[in-house]
């Protein structure tokens, strides 16, 4: 595959997308993931999140019991809640690719919240209707959700990604709530694995979105594996570039995976691998789940890994069962995500199947 030059400018203007440079169109790139099977080899033998002066819960956002103010505040910089509260289940990833109307953002945004008890979506995929952030912010507004926004590469080897890019930093800017419901901004989704940009690279774009939101207090991360650091050497460069550390946690693709009850050491190995490299930064499972079916896109790496509703469910149970566990990681333990809100958005994933039914009961604990 041919490898094209990333061309980055050198000023770091802190206010206006602009000040980005558009480098050339970028190498061809794998599959997307879940739509291709993982090949995961099996592993070798001070965050902007971390909030001093945050006020408790119920008063911060986006606690559960918190209350929506009736006008946008003069600043965020007492809004959020401290990070080391947000751990255990704090929402979902919720896939765009769809470009929901506003009527359904708010509708399945009301259901998150409410039924769910989530305090943020984790956005997944892509929507380029013009204003579509502008919607997912409002929704997210009146529902109290926060949003972990996403800058979507894509896979299809184009450069679709920098107009993504410069459309949200400037939506970020542009939209006076954005700043109030958008926790994080992402790279995505697994660029280090997919081979989008040379580590380096993608350490200077995060620099650069980090210089470009300063204003708005919205700190960048990366949504990556634990294997797309490690095939990379480590890319501590990126590591040290990012606010927290967003991390996919997916060990039904491990060699060694069978049944989701005995997936707990699949998980403590990636998370002991973050915990060694990312500087006591915040973490979050991001895309963090179970299939429930497989498909010649989605298929195991093991032998004995099982794809069913059972197990789907287990993983959940068993991420409920170590909550004390997640709770003690260093940087404000572990919060996580549930990788998918339906089967409509990624086929076997979802809470919800692609008819709208729960597939099974479906209540973790958001505390412990």
């Amino acid at each position: 595959m041919a490898l094209y030059a990333l061309v980055l400018s050198l000023a770091l203007v802190q206010l206006l997308p602009s000040v980005f440079a558009v480098p050339a169109p970028l190498n061809n790139i794998a599959q997307p993931h879940p739509e291709r099977a993982k090949h995961v080899p099996a592993p070798s033998s001070a965050s902007a999140l971390v909030k001093s002066h945050a006020l408790p819960a119920p008063l911060c956002f986006p606690s559960l019991g918190f209350l929506m103010p009736a006008v946008v505040p003069a600043d965020n910089s007492q809004w959020w809640c401290d990070p080391a509260t947000e751990y255990a289940f704090v929402g979902f990833s919720y896939e765009v690719t769809a470009c929901q109307t506003r009527a359904q953002l708010h509708k399945e945004f009301a259901d998150i919240r409410q039924h769910f008890q989530s305090r943020y979506v984790r956005l997944y995929g892509f929507c380029d209707r013009e204003g579509f952030y502008d919607d997912i912010v409002d929704a997210a507004w009146a529902n109290t959700l926060g949003v972990h926004a996403l800058i979507w590469f894509g896979f299809d080897g184009s450069d679709v990604w920098i107009s993504r890019r410069d459309t949200l930093l400037a939506a970020l800017h542009a939209n006076p709530r954005a700043k109030f419901v958008t926790r994080v901004l992402q790279f995505g989704s697994e660029p280090l694995f997919d081979n989008v940009l040379p580590h380096d690279q993608l350490a200077q774009q995060v620099t650069l979105a980090k210089a470009n939101l300063s204003s708005l207090g919205i700190p960048v991360t990366v949504s990556e594996l634990a294997y797309g650091y490690q095939e990379h050497g480590g890319a501590q460069d990126v590591l040290n570039a990012i606010d927290s550390i967003n991390i996919h946690m997916l060990p039904f693709f491990s060699q060694q995976a069978s049944t989701s009850d005995q997936a707990w050491p699949l998980v403590q190995n990636d998370l002991n691998w973050f915990i060694a490299h990312g500087n006591g930064k915040k973490m979050y499972f991001d895309e963090n789940g179970w299939p429930s079916v497989t498909s010649p896109s989605v298929q195991p790496n093991s032998p004995n890994a099982v794809a069913d509703v059972t197990n789907e469910r287990g993983y959940y149970e068993l991420l409920d069962q170590h909550c004390q566990d997640l709770k003690a990681v260093v940087g404000g333990g572990i919060g996580w995500f549930a990788h998918i809100y339906s089967d409509n958005q990624e086929p076997g994933y979802g809470i919800y199947d692609s008819k709208g039914k729960m597939k099974f009961p479906f209540a973790p604990r958001t505390q412990c």
